[in-house]
């Protein structure tokens, strides 16, 4: 069987409740933009937000007048989703939490993940978010993943339970080696 590739994820769509409760939310409190909203083209008693995370992507969801906000954790198990993450900066994850509690939406404080800082929250309709971010830039035509990659395999060398700082540090290192030049090659300046 041939593998179908993906090229990253393209939207993702949430339940939502009435419109104004979505819009106050993802656009009010989390400052994505709507870019546009129509109807549910396969439900037209629904209507379709969609909002702009901050990567071009989109974040939509179905919303209905007669849905109303239901704040309870959304159940947990296999085939639900956990949570969704959203990478954020440095300055704006230091200020999250005090962001979200100013708006009645509690936290959990920053939580260290080795690589990574989260902060998770819930939506107004029970979905657990996240804040994330790096501890780390990639070094210069890399990626995230491309570092993770370089350090889970030292972590593993090295009998870690998790990626930490030193196999982020050693990963970098090790993708930011520059090839040699060619003997009898002349490099310009």
């Amino acid at each position: 069987m041939s593998r179908i590739q993906t090229q990253g994820v393209h939207h993702i769509t949430f339940m939502g409740a009435d419109r104004q409760t979505s819009i106050e939310f993802w656009q009010g409190l989390l400052g994505m933009p709507l870019v546009f909203e129509q109807p549910n083209l396969d439900d037209e008693r629904m209507n379709h937000l969609y909002f702009d995370p901050g990567d071009g992507r989109l974040i939509t969801i179905f919303t209905s007048e007669d849905w109303r906000p239901d704040p309870r954790p959304n159940p947990t198990g296999v085939g639900r989703l956990h949570h969704l993450a959203f990478s954020v900066s440095r300055a704006t994850y230091t200020q999250a939490k005090s962001r979200l509690e100013s708006h009645g939406f509690p936290s959990s404080g920053e939580v260290d993940r080795g690589f990574m800082d989260s902060l998770y929250f819930r939506d107004p309709l029970g979905q657990l978010l996240e804040f994330a971010c790096y501890k780390f830039d990639p070094p210069t035509g890399h990626t995230h993943a491309d570092v993770l990659r370089v350090a889970h395999d030292i972590r593993v060398a090295a009998g870690a339970r998790n990626i930490a700082d030193e196999h982020i540090a050693d990963a970098i290192a090790a993708l930011s080696v520059k090839p040699s030049p060619v003997p009898g090659t002349r490099t310009t300046l």
